[in-house]
């Protein structure tokens, strides 16, 4: 049995240690869309790992394919050359990337992609003559990542604040939020005020020093889970196109048939500039991201050894061979079991789940999500909308009561999400489902109380 008298001194994500030491979760192994701790008890992943295991885990096909590149060729020299896997993965990518996509780049991590795609931007605009282009556009509430300028790009209050003053040139504008609208206003009678900030943040700012809008296509964090109206990513791509300003996408978690589309740009029907991926492209094989990017972006990147336009950026395990196997037999999985087809499938039924659910519950004041990453608000009062006090925490009390119950979930303050992994069942769904509803039910009366009080 292995210890867990060091806990205390390993910092976990976004954990007080302390407080986790009292009743540590040490995950030993996992199967399908379960896993299993080191006390021998069994949890149903309804979060991927944290929207990671799209093929669930121990999928033999990608065993395999880290095992027999491990045995063949485990690093290789970044600062010469590539390998033959890396350039398979990368045929791949191009193949199945969104319209217009003609070069990658290989990371490690999502930190790593949003801020390649952000120093990309601002090199692309050096090189085709608008030097004075820098300034990144965020949105409050956003989370791309821990680095620093990851950070300054997000819009997390508590993710950020901490570690203020971050970077400069970075501007944030308040997020689609139909459910609670900022503005005040109703969607679709509302003037798309939440886009059309964004444009008028440019002008004020001047269209000649802005490089870049960067966002989700959803967003999930912490400070919220947020799905955009319809037309609100198409009339954001207009914006950008107009204004000589570069669209990327942070699809870290969207990416590799999250929304039962290969990208989330296919489900919204509007195409970045730049696409940053990673989590389930390698399914958590391997450490794995890239930035997929379109052709007239990466045409300003070609050129004879003393133009010296290459994109100055690097990481050491960026496209390392054993990651990229990995990548390779993700892909291949999704591809062949049409793993978009069932996110569609059971994303479909997870989102009947939870409204009837909903139906019977007198916390939940919405429903809302795509594909596999569905989810619920939760509200003290479901005519009005109203909040539950700040300090109830509603999502986190339905979280912890899941977690008794066997179930893994992503819970913010106000809401709880699903994103099990692709392979997932029907009768799995109605597990995950039935699992949650209980979760809510118990919460309820606790929370309800904490709320008259």
């Amino acid at each position: 049995m292995q210890s867990h008298n060091v806990i205390p001194s390993v910092f976990l994500d976004f954990m007080q240690m302390q407080e986790f030491a009292k009743h540590p979760f040490v995950v030993a192994k996992g199967a399908g869309i379960r896993l299993t701790d080191t006390e021998g008890r069994t949890w149903l992943d309804g979060l991927s790992g944290v929207f990671v295991a799209s093929i669930g885990h121990g999928n033999p096909r990608a065993i395999a394919a880290v095992t027999e590149q491990l045995q063949r060729l485990a690093f290789a020299p970044p600062l010469h050359g590539t390998t033959p896997v890396a350039l398979e993965l990368a045929e791949l990518l191009l193949k199945i990337a969104p319209p217009g996509v003609t070069a990658l780049k290989f990371l490690s991590g999502g930190s790593e992609a949003t801020e390649a795609a952000m120093k990309l931007a601002r090199q692309y605009h050096q090189q085709s003559g608008h030097p004075r282009k820098y300034k990144i556009v965020g949105r409050y509430g956003a989370y791309h990542g821990a680095t620093m300028g990851a950070l300054s790009a997000g819009g997390g209050r508590d993710r950020k604040s901490p570690f203020e003053p971050l970077c400069a040139g970075f501007l944030h504008a308040h997020p689609p939020y139909c459910y609670r609208c900022p503005f005040d206003q109703a969607y679709p009678t509302c003037g798309r005020t939440c886009v059309s900030l964004i444009e008028r943040t440019i002008e004020a700012e001047d269209p000649e020093t802005v490089a870049a809008v960067i966002v989700e296509p959803i967003s999930i964090s912490a400070a919220g889970f947020l799905v955009p109206p319809p037309d609100y990513l198409k009339r954001l791509r207009e914006i950008c196109t107009q204004k000589n300003v570069l669209l990327i996408y942070d699809e870290i978690i969207t990416g590799f048939g999250r929304l039962g589309t290969m990208f989330g740009s296919e489900y919204f029907g509007a195409v970045p500039d730049i696409t940053c991926c990673g989590k389930g492209m390698s399914g958590g094989y391997a450490p794995l991201a890239a930035i997929l990017i379109r052709d007239r972006i990466a045409a300003a990147f070609y050129g004879d050894e003393d133009e010296n336009v290459q994109f100055h950026h690097g990481h050491t395990f960026a496209g390392n061979p054993v990651a990229c196997a990995a990548g390779i037999a993700v892909l291949t999985e999704i591809l062949e079991r049409d793993l978009l087809g069932n996110a569609q499938r059971q994303g479909e039924r997870a989102r009947a789940g939870l409204e009837a659910i909903a139906a019977r519950s007198a916390i939940i004041g919405d429903v809302r999500g795509a594909g596999l990453l569905q989810g619920v608000e939760f509200v003290a009062d479901r005519r009005s909308g109203t909040r539950f006090p700040a300090g109830v925490r509603p999502g986190k009390v339905v979280e912890r009561e899941a977690q008794r119950r066997g179930l893994l979930l992503r819970c913010g303050a106000e809401f709880a999400a699903l994103a099990p992994p692709l392979t997932i069942t029907a009768d799995e769904t109605d597990e995950m489902l039935g699992l949650l509803g209980e979760s809510i039910v118990a919460a309820e009366a606790q929370l309800l109380a904490a709320a008259a009080g």
